[in-house]
């Protein structure tokens, strides 16, 4: 486990394996900024001159590195490209990707120091969650000559390293990114470890190890309280489904807040089978179940005064001949019938019934986190987030603190007429999970959620369905696998309504 301080001490003189260090592209050249004035003089004040002979160009995620100025005797130095930046202002993304970059690029470094631009405590906060996020590897099934080990210790060089407000700001970026490390390693274990039950057991030890409340629902209690969405989509596996609840609420809350995830912990298509290839990473598709129980418990740690009420829907979605079928009814907790003409659509079923029981708790605000539709996915990339509300407001709190947290989120409408269609599609029952037509999934698939919240709750839904998993190479901070989204968005939800 990597552990990170902040520190005074001067960039130059600091006692570590790696000094990270910002190089902001100018014009055609390259410039260094705050915090990097004892290197430049270090190197006789050639160090642009240095970094410009090497093919630095300040392009962000581009990384440099230059031998300490005492060969044998200093640290290596490693630049990291943090793009222009024409106002003289750096978002604070910037600073937590490049300090994402620079502590992957010093990989087998025992210590690093990130002598980056901290004029607040945000920027400290984001140095600090890039640096943890981007030293996290998931070794657990590599043999020993496979695995590797992260920088164990990391520092934020920063005038403010004895202010309040930073100390407060890094223990925030330890208690998220330590949330984020548990949600990569549920989202990045296979799935043959990890069914609903083993879920439910290691979201029942997380709960008890930071004074959280959890309670599961096991299949005889689940038939018991009519949760008909969940009981269908797991039916067909011999791993049973569960619900857990998590309650965290501290003395005079200001808000309530109540997150709900769909947590399928892998998705065969049931009946309607997937591809082959369409399988392959869905034993990602519990990270939203996985990014509110982590949120819920980074909350409580930091002991924000805001009380939350979360809901994960676990169900293992497989084909066998006690599977549900295409045309099959299912009564839904609250007493709502669905006819199921795709298996496949099969988390808006278990996140219905985990809607209907969060309204139940009448919060002031519910927000559903899913990987629900490829739709989205089409739509927004593989990098951003949709985003659904029943109220704009709603909506643009959310967005908002996506914003802050530095997570990408797109807001997209939810046409009357979409649930329209899912009401007219079926012939038998209430509504169908599907309109029956190709386009405007994602958007069906939020109308067929909402229609399951109370009236007068204000809900937001986000499709995390691209940016929960990354497929492909590390960039920043993130690395392939599961990402943690929307853990910092729920906590910064959360922050900023205290």
């Amino acid at each position: 486990m990597s552990t990170i301080t902040l520190s005074k001490s001067d960039a130059a003189g600091v006692k570590t394996d790696a000094v990270v260090i910002g190089v902001v592209k100018l014009g055609g050249g390259v410039t260094l900024p705050a915090g990097t004035e004892s290197l430049n003089a270090a190197y006789g004040g050639k160090l642009v001159e240095v970094l410009s002979g090497l093919g630095a160009t300040g392009k962000a995620g581009e990384v440099t590195k230059v031998p300490g100025p005492k060969p044998g005797k200093s640290a290596t130095l490693i630049a990291v490209g943090l793009g222009a930046a024409p106002d003289g202002a750096l978002k604070t993304e910037d600073l937590r990707t490049a300090a994402g970059t620079g502590v992957r690029a010093a990989k087998t470094a025992q210590s690093v120091a990130f002598a980056l631009p901290t004029p607040d405590a945000e920027c400290v906060r984001a140095i600090a969650e890039g640096a943890l996020l981007g030293r996290y590897s998931f070794t657990a099934y590599k043999s020993a000559e496979g695995s590797t080990e992260a920088p164990g210790n990391l520092t934020v060089l920063t005038d403010l390293a004895r202010n309040k407000d930073a100390k407060a700001a890094l223990e925030r970026a330890e208690v998220t990114a330590d949330a984020i490390a548990q949600v990569r390693d549920w989202v990045n274990t296979p799935p043959s470890d990890l069914n609903p039950a083993d879920f439910a057991a290691s979201a029942l030890k997380l709960g008890k190890e930071y004074g959280v409340k959890v309670e599961v629902l096991d299949e005889k209690a689940l038939l018991k309280g009519g949760y008909g969405g969940i009981l269908g989509v797991g039916q067909g596996s011999a791993n049973p489904p569960r619900l857990i609840r998590l309650t965290y609420t501290p003395k005079k809350p200001v808000t309530h807040l109540a997150f709900v995830g769909k947590g399928i912990t892998f998705d065969s298509g049931g009946l309607s089978l997937k591809t082959a290839n369409g399988m392959i990473g869905m034993k990602a598709d519990m990270a939203g179940a996985a990014a509110v129980i982590g949120a819920t418990v980074a909350i409580a740690r930091l002991g924000l005064p805001v009380q939350i009420t979360t809901y994960a829907a676990m169900a293992e979605n497989m084909p066998s001949g006690s599977a549900a079928r295409p045309s099959d009814v299912l009564t839904m907790y609250g007493g709502k019938t669905v006819e199921v003409l795709n298996t496949d659509a099969e988390g808006r079923l278990v996140l219905g019934d985990a809607l209907v029981r969060a309204s139940e708790d009448q919060p002031d605000l519910i927000v559903d986190v899913a990987t629900l539709t490829g739709a989205c996915v089409v739509a927004l990339g593989t990098k951003v987030a949709g985003a659904f509300a029943n109220t704009d407001t709603a909506r643009d709190r959310v967005v908002d603190a996506a914003i802050a947290a530095g997570e990408a989120m797109w807001p997209l409408p939810i046409p009357a007429e979409m649930l329209d269609k899912l009401k007219t599609h079926s012939k038998v029952a209430d509504l169908a999970n599907i309109t029956g037509e190709p386009w405007g999934g994602a958007l069906a698939a939020a109308a067929f959620l909402g229609d399951f919240v109370a009236e007068g709750i204000d809900w937001v839904h986000l499709d995390v369905a691209g940016p929960a998993f990354n497929d492909g190479g590390a960039a920043g901070y993130t690395l392939p696998g599961g990402t943690g989204y929307s853990v910092r968005t729920l906590v910064e939800l959360a922050a900023s309504a205290s």
